[in-house]
């Protein structure tokens, strides 16, 4: 593989070009490595000298929550399967440098406004239609639809013109330039435009990727079949996967120990001590992928119009305590959205609120409080109600009663869309990993034309604009992340509680298992070794 990086002076400047020696053959030598970003505390042996991977076997993953058709564009908890049955055009390593995929090379233009787009050859759906330029032009404009759920519109709207070059080479036209045009790349599914409305209403999913979807059984769990006609040859190895919906915390956590499933990332953070005692399981965690904890704040709600009220609740909860007896120890306490991978990470922006019940009770009472009664909305899962519960505990001490309002996922996610949250809600987040202007122009909690909390600020807007446009290295870049950081701590719209990205729990047979930046579940490379 020959990679060369360029630097445009209003583009990219580390992902910018890469020209590939051999086109097509360029990925077989990859393997998809992809994320590999979860650090084990037991990590599995590669299998037996000499055997290398094994063919055959399906794989079970016990997730505790069902696919939601309706919200196949968005990144949300029911993701995990896209990839399965869908590719994308790139892929993030670890130090967010993209790699093939779908494209198998791509070069901007030197002011930033194109790209042009090499894409792969002899890939087909699973209906046998080729895969062309048209279905790239179409996922593009897919996203651009008011229609679909998806967060990152506003980078897919950037794009206002297509020129195809046959079938296999496509020019992507910019409004303006943006520094997060490989983030879209990674997050956009390239599903198939004649049956996009037999995918959202769940009746039939058409992708180019490794698994077929062959039954979605509702409240029960999906099945999948190997891909014979994969375009990477040998891959994958599993026969087939399935998705077994287990809410209950015991039960799913039964399965895993029992040998019923073999895959998790939905193990609640109390008994993540028990499968570290459980000999067959080894515990992995993505440090560099994408997930926070956080309070979200609808600014419209008296008093929680009151900045000063908001940063009194960021004050008032205990990070640390949440960390390490809610979530395991697993995580970061921070009170900023960004892992210590970001580039917008410091120190001081993690530590600028800490637990100080004192201070907040002063905040308060200046504010003209002593008491307060507010609802809180949370997802009705195990791990995420404990949550709940440790910050409606913490917000006792203060003065501020809290109503639990526990919401079944899909709808959850559907109002964080619809801007339907009471005055609080407990959620987690992810869009914090990638590129940093990409969290503030289509994170539904951070959006800053349009986010659940309604909040709204010229000065916001104006530095999130223009982070998002200007290069991703150099001081501008710097001032502009350290600013829209400042920004989120001083108006406290959103508190971050906890950077936590997946945690996975495995048998130890299973080898091979890699999440994308967006938790898209990657089995190109997973066998189970006996």
């Amino acid at each position: 593989m020959t990679e060369l990086y360029s630097t445009p002076s209003t583009a990219l400047s580390r992902r910018t070009t890469l020209r590939a020696a051999g086109g097509g053959t360029l990925l077989l030598g990859l393997g998809l490595a992809g994320c590999r970003s979860a650090v084990s505390e037991a990590e599995a042996p590669a299998g037996k000298a000499g055997t290398g991977p094994r063919r055959g076997g399906t794989l079970t993953v016990a997730v505790n929550s069902d696919f939601t058709p309706s919200l196949l564009f968005a990144q949300s908890g029911q993701s995990l399967q896209h990839r399965l049955i869908y590719n994308t055009l790139t892929r993030y390593d670890d130090r967010l440098r993209p790699q093939p995929e779908l494209a198998t090379s791509w070069e901007y233009a030197r002011d930033g406004r194109s790209i042009t787009l090499k894409l792969r050859t002899g890939v087909t759906y699973h209906d046998g239609r080729p895969f062309t330029a048209d279905d790239v032009i179409f996922a593009v404009k897919n996203l651009q639809n008011p229609l679909r759920a998806a967060q990152l519109r506003a980078t897919a709207a950037a794009v206002t013109g297509f020129e195809k070059r046959g079938d296999h080479e496509l020019v992507l036209r910019l409004a303006h330039p943006v520094n997060n045009l490989f983030d879209l790349f990674e997050f956009m599914i390239v599903t198939d435009r004649h049956s996009v409305e037999d995918a959202v209403a769940g009746k039939r999913l058409n992708g180019t990727g490794p698994f077929e979807l062959t039954k979605w059984s509702p409240g029960t769990g999906l099945r999948f079949t190997r891909n014979e006609k994969y375009w990477q040859p040998d891959r994958p190895y599993l026969d087939g996967v399935e998705f077994r919906v287990v809410p209950q915390a015991d039960a799913l956590l039964s399965s895993l120990r029992t040998g019923q499933s073999q895959l998790s990332f939905s193990v609640p953070g109390k008994n993540l001590a028990v499968v570290a005692s459980t000999p067959d399981l080894a515990i992995s965690e993505y440090t560099t992928g994408g997930g926070a904890f956080y309070l979200g704040v609808n600014t419209t709600v008296a008093p929680l119009n009151d900045k000063t009220v908001r940063q009194a609740l960021a004050w008032a909860v205990d990070r640390e305590r949440i960390l390490k007896q809610v979530l395991g120890g697993y995580g970061l306490a921070s009170a900023t959205p960004w892992p210590k991978s970001s580039p917008a990470f410091s120190e001081t922006g993690r530590t600028h609120y800490t637990y100080d019940p004192g201070k907040a009770r002063e905040l308060l009472k200046s504010a003209g409080h002593s008491r307060l009664d507010l609802p809180l909305l949370h997802i009705n899962l195990p791990g995420d109600t404990a949550v709940a519960e440790a910050i409606q505990y913490d917000l006792k001490q203060i003065g501020v009663q809290v109503t639990l309002r526990p919401t079944d996922p899909a709808t959850a996610q559907k109002n964080l869309i619809a801007q339907k949250m009471p005055g609080l809600w407990a959620m987690s987040h992810g869009f914090a990993q990638v590129q940093p202007s990409t969290l503030a122009v289509s994170a539904y909690p951070f959006n800053e034309a349009k986010n659940t909390s309604k909040f709204r600020s010229a000065a916001y807007t104006k530095v999130v604009r223009e982070a998002w446009t200007t290069p991703e290295t150099g001081a501008r870049a710097n001032t502009l992340r350290q600013q829209i950081t400042d920004t989120l701590l001083d108006e406290a719209f959103i508190i971050d509680l906890v950077i936590r990205g997946a945690v996975q729990v495995a048998a130890k047979k299973l080898h091979g298992v890699t999440l994308n930046k967006f938790s898209y579940l990657n089995l190109d490379d997973a066998y189970l070794a006996g």
